[in-house]
């Protein structure tokens, strides 16, 4: 019989300060693939009306709103909230990782401290999150990259070729990561397409197909131009892709 795999236990920490609610469900749909979240909690001054607009997902995704006033101005108390709590969570022992949801660079060394303890730390932000928190986490997520093609499309009037193209980098741009990442080929110069996605991950937490464009790896693979691709039984494989001059070098030269 085979073994089943057990699901990720996850905590998902959501700075509302510095997240719209806009991004909720996305980010809900995309943890389904990294684990369960178990513990569901925002932090914030829901007291007045900036963080509104949270209300309806708050409920709707079952999390625990944390009110935290704001005693002084210039003061982030929600953000210290987030950090005991997460600190609380982690000497627990019962978690497998950690979600923190926000662009804000404080959070770096607590992301540091979560992984020095052996949690992974998923990080969910805007683009405009500095490098150091990015990657201070095992894996960053740009939110921009989870927003529906088919909602972005109703609300701005543009066709999906334009919607899709809109802050995407080029698939040419990712030649380099890929071909770095493969390190151990076989004779023939092939690599698992599996073993090339870790590698990358391993190397930028805040890597992303979607950020070129593509759905996946594979995808990404065959658009960059670069890379001859192989399919067998399930499996996919990759290599720098093999100059024809090259296959054919000293054809016809002798006489």
């Amino acid at each position: 019989m085979a073994e089943t795999r057990r699901t990720r236990s996850l905590a998902v920490l959501i700075d509302a300060d510095n997240t719209s609610a806009k991004h909720a469900q996305p980010i809900f749909d995309e943890i389904v693939k990294l684990g369960e979240a178990n513990v569901r909690r925002i932090y914030g001054d829901f007291s007045g009306t900036k963080l509104s607009g949270w209300n309806e997902a708050i409920k709707s995704l079952a999390i625990l709103q944390h009110q935290q006033r704001s005693n002084s101005k210039g003061k982030n108390a929600s953000d210290i909230a987030l950090v005991i709590d997460a600190m609380d969570l982690m000497y627990k022992r019962t978690l497998d990782g950690v979600v923190l949801v926000s662009s804000d660079s404080d959070f770096t060394r607590l992301a540091q401290r979560l992984r020095e303890e052996g949690l992974e730390v998923y990080g969910f932000g805007e683009r405009k999150a500095v490098e150091a928190f990015r990657n201070a986490c095992n894996r960053f997520i740009y939110v921009e990259n989870l927003l529906d093609a088919g909602q972005e499309e109703k609300k701005s009037g543009t066709t999906p070729d334009r919607t899709a193209a809109q802050g995407k980098v080029p698939p040419s741009k990712a030649r380099k990561i890929i071909a770095g990442a493969i390190g151990e080929p076989d004779a023939d110069g092939w690599e698992n397409l599996a073993s090339v996605g870790n590698r990358i991950q391993g190397a930028y937490p805040d890597f992303d197909p979607r950020s070129y464009g593509c759905a996946n790896l594979s995808t990404l693979v065959e658009k960059s131009g670069g890379f001859d691709i192989r399919k067998d039984q399930g499996a996919v494989h990759v290599r720098p892709k093999v100059d024809s001059a090259r296959k054919h070098s000293g054809t016809g030269r002798r006489q």
